[in-house]
Order: C-alpha cells, then structure tokens, then sequence
C-alpha cells in the first residue's frame, strides 16, 4: 500500500469515495446531499490535488483511501494557525488495516509543515466509530456543535 499525494487524475476517483462518504454519513444524521454536491466537491478535491492538500492510499493502482485537508484561513485572528482535516475516509472493506491512521498521520505531518500548530476536524456525533478512531489519535472535545429541527408537530415547512 501506498500514501501518496494525489494527482488531479486520481481526483476524480476521491470524487466517487466522496460521495460515498457522504452517503454513508446519512445513517449519522448527515444533512449532505450526496449526489447533488459531486460536482462542486469534484472541484475542490482537483484544487486540493493541484495545492497538494489531497491524500491518497493506493494499492495495486486502486485507491482505497483519501484524507483532504487545508489551513483555516478564517475571518477570526486567532492565537494558534489551525489546520483542518476536511473529510477522511476508507473504502468499508479495507477498514481497520491502518490505511485511517497512516492517512490521518500523513496529514497532520503536511499541515506542521504548512504552519498548523493545532489540527481540527469534525465527526458527526453520533459517529461512535468515528470519533473512537479520532480519540485514539488524540483528539478531544473541543467545541460541540447542537442542532434542533423546526419542524414539530403543529408546524412543518413541508407546505411552504
């Protein structure tokens, strides 16, 4: 196995892991609407290849993992730079073989060098898997975001 930075070419293909990430994160209550967002996502991830913020694990050719990431370039001064890990993700079959840890660790080295001095990501909340994998790496609570739906009972956008 291989962890390379990926080339514009290899992009397309994360396009595809992509999206099935953001099918997959549906069962965790993801709002991301998969299909709809590949062409804007295609987009970013050739950006993230051109500005060698792309990441990819290959085997034989066949890429089974991809890890994206940037610094915040924020609108906040703050008192660290932060990097970001914008998605990460294994192809299910190829799952607890190290490919998340060597991907995530590959990153986190790529933003040191960029000027990160902390590294942020998000996991959805009730991702237990996920943010199991995340602590075991390190990462704590940092901020927590909550969410409530509008729409109850006696009231629904459905008719609007």
């Amino acid at each position: 196995m291989e962890i390379e930075l990926a080339t514009v070419a290899q992009a397309e293909r994360v396009t595809d892991l992509w999206v099935d990430l953001a099918d997959e994160q549906t069962q965790h209550d993801s709002h991301v609407l998969a299909e709809r967002n590949r062409g804007s996502v295609a987009d970013e991830l050739a950006r993230h290849a051109v500005t060698d913020r792309l990441v990819v694990a290959t085997d034989d050719g066949e890429i089974v993992g991809f890890v994206m990431f940037t610094l915040d370039r924020g609108s906040y001064e703050m008192d660290v730079t932060q990097g970001i890990v914008e998605n990460l993700y294994v192809v299910p079959e190829r799952r607890d073989q190290g490919i998340g840890s060597e991907l995530l660790e590959t990153a986190e080295r790529r933003l040191g060098e960029l000027g990160a001095d902390a590294v942020t990501l998000e996991a959805m909340a009730d991702n237990l898997a996920a943010r199991r994998f995340y602590r075991r790496h390190g990462y704590d609570t940092h901020r927590v975001q909550l969410e409530r739906s509008l729409e109850t009972d006696t009231h629904s956008k459905e008719g609007q």
